[in-house]
């Protein structure tokens, strides 16, 4: 009786002791798995450099354009310079564009007559890189993956704010931006890609509004 009331014990703690060691093992691939999954990434604060944006949906803007800028996230500024437009349309014209989203401020100067139109801001400061919240998407591989100087990882997040969607594109793993999508229902895309960038801004005089647009 004794013997077999041991072996009846000693079979349940082998019973015990594999649903121990595989309940070990899912823990264990769970946390390895957490550990993979990369927390958002800090994006230079301030840079200049290109933009080719794609705007669809938008009446006021081109619908394809190429943009000189300096971008100051820690200011909350952004200057923008249309260089040209891959669909002009007749009399259109292209304006420097300087928005300071502390004060609330956007000036809009015509780069031929000069004038400068003066507005309200009222949409909020979207930084270009990963807010902290973003989720992300996975792991990529820009040109030729595998060949040595011809390709680029990146990072894919995705992150929401009201209504509108962002998705954003970055290096891996300095976070610079690559690509950024916004998406505003119910059928608007703005896309921009990036291009050149360097850290940094030369001449912070840019973010000035200029004498024609009569600061007081």
């Amino acid at each position: 009786m004794f013997v077999g009331l041991y072996k009846s014990i000693l079979a349940n703690d082998r019973l015990v002791t594999a649903i121990i060691m595989k309940l070990f093992v899912v823990l264990c691939c769970f946390v390895l798995a957490q550990a993979q999954i990369p927390k958002p990434c800090e994006s230079p604060k301030q840079w200049e450099g290109n933009i080719l944006r794609v705007d669809k949906g938008t009446a006021v803007k081109p619908a394809n354009e190429r943009l000189k800028v300096s971008y100051d996230e820690t200011n909350q500024r952004v200057r923008e310079i249309t260089e040209y437009s891959f669909t002009p349309k007749p009399g259109q014209e292209t304006y420097e564009v300087i928005y300071l989203h502390q004060t609330k401020k956007e000036y809009r100067i015509n780069l031929v007559t000069r004038k400068c139109n003066v507005t309200t801001l009222t949409r909020p400061f979207m930084p270009n890189g990963v807010p902290s919240n973003a989720t992300f998407e996975g792991f990529a591989t820009v040109g030729a993956a595998g060949i040595s100087g011809q390709s680029l990882n990146v990072q894919d997040w995705k992150f929401t704010s009201g209504t509108e969607t962002f998705y954003g594109v970055v290096t891996s793993p300095d976070c610079v931006p690559v690509q950024h999508t916004h998406y505003t229902p119910p059928s608007t895309f703005v896309v921009s890609s990036f291009f050149d960038i360097k850290a940094g801004i030369r001449d912070v005089s840019v973010f000035t509004p200029p004498t024609e647009c009569n600061q007081e």
